[in-house]
């Protein structure tokens, strides 16, 4: 059985936020939200927000798309992390 002080010298350090990690997630989200925009067939279907800056999505497709853009951030900044670039 393990212990959890056992666990925690297993688990790596993770990178502490900065503006540089703030600003790579912005970064993939953009990407998602572009890549969203090309590849949902109807992005506007039900619940369309009051703002164009969210590219003319509804806002399922806007969570869903968030969504997708924060697992790339996070895959992303502990790759950076990791080959110590932030």
């Amino acid at each position: 059985m393990f212990y959890l002080p056992t666990l925690l010298e297993i688990v790596p350090r993770t990178v502490a936020w900065s503006p540089a990690v703030g600003i790579v997630m912005i970064a993939c989200n953009v990407l998602a939200i572009a890549l969203g925009k090309i590849a949902i067939k109807h992005p506007s279907a039900d619940g369309a927000l009051p703002s164009p800056y969210f590219g003319g999505m509804g806002l399922a497709s806007l969570l869903g798309v968030t969504s997708l853009g924060h697992v790339i951030g996070l895959g992303t900044i502990i790759g950076l992390a990791t080959i110590g670039v932030l």
